[in-house]
Formats: C-alpha cells, structure tokens, sequence
C-alpha cells in the first residue's frame, strides 16, 4: 500500500505516492555487486584472448572496468534517465536498487534537474562510448586511447560536480549513517573519480608517447 512515510533525508521530504522496497538493501546492494564482479571478470577473461598474451593485467582490469562501466551506466542509470518522475511508486528489482541507494541522496527519488540531467548524459553518452572503448582497446583500434580520454575525462567531470552540488546543498540528502554515506555516496562515487582519474593520465601519457614518435625527425633511407 501507498504511503508518504519514506527512509529518506531530509524526513520532512514529501514524496507523495511512496511504495517501500519489496528487498531488503543487502539484497539489492547484492545483485548489483554480483552483476558488476561478473561484468569485470568477463572484461578480464576477454582481455586475455586471442592476442591478449601481451596485455598488462593492469590493461585487462582496464578492459573489465570499461565493460562494467557500459553496464552501469547502461542498465542502471539508463532506467533512471526514463523512469525517474514514476520511481517512488515503482516496482521490480532496479527501482528497488535506486530506492536503496537513495537513501545516500535522496535527490534521486524527487527527480532533481541535476541529477537527472547528470545521470542522463552519463547513461546515453558515457555508456555507450564505454562499451566503444572496451571493443576499441580488444581490437587495439587506434582511436582507443582517444576514447579513453573522453569517457574518463567525463566520468570524472561529472562525479566531481556531482559531489559539488551535494556540498552546496550541506549535505542534506543523505542518511547519516555510515553505510549510507561513508559507504553508498562517499565509497561507490569516490570509484568513479580516482579510476577514471588514474586512467586519464595513462591515456596523456600514451598519447603523448604517440605525438613524441609522430615528431620525430624522419631520416631518408640511401
């Protein structure tokens, strides 16, 4: 049944029509561990294919994370992009996720202009480019490096405004708790900013490898 009773901060926070979540959060903080372990072991798996005796372990965890980045931001923030306005009432085992992450930022349940513009960009630009990105760096396409750039670079860009707007807001939309805050708005975010962070600078430095070869004085051969 309907209630405007929710687990949300700020209490006083009207969400009209709230339907509580059919799962308890470790079953929904479960699944979506177990979707991701999966996607990054199969990036791995990939990454060691045919041709793949001469990747990094570093270059394969690479190649799980931008598959798992795909899903994420694909599957996860792309049901957020269309069901944001209906996620309070909502149903089924990813409006049961959102309702549990929500409870780290609240924002997500009332449809904020900044989040549903941040989680969109980052579900129809950042997902497919990175699952572009895996596919470039399987085939070892020359532009993957390029597209490394671009999705970390906007990755980062967006956590970090993401996290900026919560700070002007005081903090006000997360519960206290350490779990949901330390661990769900702190923890899960801060992934997305030292990752995409070290991989920004691994993508500088090859392509900066890339242009200093490319400079190089060329010698005719006699």
């Amino acid at each position: 049944m309907a209630t405007t009773a929710h687990p949300y901060w700020p209490r006083s926070l009207p969400l009209p029509g709230y339907v509580p979540s059919e799962r308890p959060g470790w079953q929904c903080a479960g699944a979506v561990a177990a979707a991701g372990a999966g996607l990054l072991a199969l990036g791995w798996a990939l990454g060691g294919g045919r041709g793949g005796a001469t990747r990094s372990p570093a270059r394969r965890l690479a190649l799980g994370w931008f598959l798992l980045c795909a899903g994420v931001h694909g599957i996860l923030e792309g049901y957020f992009s269309l069901r944001h306005r209906e996620l309070p009432a909502a149903t089924g085992l990813l409006a049961d996720v959102w309702k549990e992450y929500s409870k780290a930022d609240s924002r997500y349940m009332t449809s904020d202009d900044f989040t549903v513009a941040m989680e969109t960009v980052t579900a129809w630009a950042w997902g497919p480019l990175s699952f572009l990105t895996f596919l470039a760096f399987l085939r070892r396409h020359p532009t993957r490096y390029v597209l490394q750039l671009l999705v970390s670079l906007g990755q980062l860009y967006g956590d970090v405004l993401y996290f900026a707007t919560e700070a002007r807001a005081g903090w006000s939309h997360s519960d206290p708790l350490p779990l949901y805050f330390w661990g769900y708005f702190v923890g899960l975010n801060g992934v997305w900013v030292l990752v995409p962070g070290a991989l920004l600078v691994d993508a500088c430095r090859n392509l900066a490898a890339a242009q200093r070869t490319l400079d190089r004085p060329r010698h005719k051969a006699h």
